[in-house]
């Protein structure tokens, strides 16, 4: 789902430069420094989920697993995701430098968004539990790929035929990230309670 270099205009750059390195900001604000094991750990996690990756027009297909990164981290997503985003970017040139900020905010805004929409439910009943770990991993993921085609459009509205595609071709990818993070909260919560926000 990165953005390729070259592909947006400059004002989209800017503001997506401007808009991650608030939302960065903010989450080494927030963070708790006890957790940043957890952190790294779920930063490699998206560095790693990205390397297998299909090309769709100037964006990829590929496992995201920024609704397990949100649901966990809230603020946080952001230096974790910005972090990986990084590394992948001047190791294997997904995405690009130019374009980090952009790839940074369609990754971690919805999943900063995510956490407080589905967090609350992690400790209610085991079926409800499911229910918000599904919802994250899907809702992540259609924002991210919404948000792609806000992006590409913003630069040229002839980007609509690539930005449906986009939204299109991530369906199947929101439906198994869902199945994902709902089968990965439920274990969490069975052998590593710790690790879940708001830990009872």
């Amino acid at each position: 789902m990165h953005i390729s270099e070259g592909v947006l205009s400059g004002s989209v750059l800017i503001s997506g430069g401007v808009l991650a390195a608030a939302g960065t900001a903010i989450g080494l604000k927030k963070l708790d420094y006890d957790r940043i094991a957890n952190v790294s750990i779920l930063s490699a996690s998206f560095f790693v989920a990205s390397l297998i990756h299909v090309p769709v027009g100037p964006s990829n297909v590929h496992l995201v697993l920024n609704g397990i990164v949100g649901l966990l981290l809230g603020w946080a997503a952001f230096p974790a995701i910005l972090v990986a985003l990084s590394l992948q970017a001047v190791l294997f040139q997904f995405g690009g430098i130019t374009s980090l900020g952009v790839n940074t905010i369609i990754m971690a805004a919805p999943a900063v968004i995510c956490h407080y929409m589905f967090r609350p439910m992690i400790w209610e009943k085991p079926v409800l539990s499911w229910v918000s770990g599904f919802a994250s991993g899907f809702f992540a993921v259609f924002m991210s790929a919404i948000l792609v085609g806000v992006a590409l459009m913003s630069t040229d509205e002839n980007f609509l035929e690539i930005s449906s595609l986009v939204v299109i071709t991530h369906t199947p990818i929101m439906v198994i990230e869902g199945i994902v993070t709902a089968f990965f909260i439920t274990f969490l919560k069975k052998v590593q309670p710790s690790m879940l926000p708001g830990n009872r």
